[in-house]
């Protein structure tokens, strides 16, 4: 049975990097053909949140771990998160 995860983020300082990686980041999310994927940024750029389903809290952190923003080191803080929304 699949979970529902929430990725959550804030990114570094460094906007010109960011800017280069972007088209990256989206096309990984968008191809991961991942459950019930839905993310984008904050309206200020400060980060973002995506969520998704997959069939275990183990395979989350993977995904994640994949995302050009996470291996070009463009993330200053994050969290994982299984969510029950209602």
């Amino acid at each position: 049975m699949a979970k529902r995860f929430v990725f959550f983020y804030f990114m570094r300082n460094r906007p010109d990097r960011i800017r280069e990686i972007v088209p990256s980041h989206i096309d990984y999310w968008k191809t991961s053909r991942l459950e019930k994927y839905l993310g984008g940024p904050f309206a200020d750029r400060t980060g973002g949140l995506i969520s998704f389903e997959t069939t275990s809290l183990d395979k989350a952190p993977e995904i994640v771990e994949k995302d050009p923003f996470v291996t070009h080191d463009l993330i200053d803080m994050k969290w994982i998160k299984e969510w029950m929304p209602e």
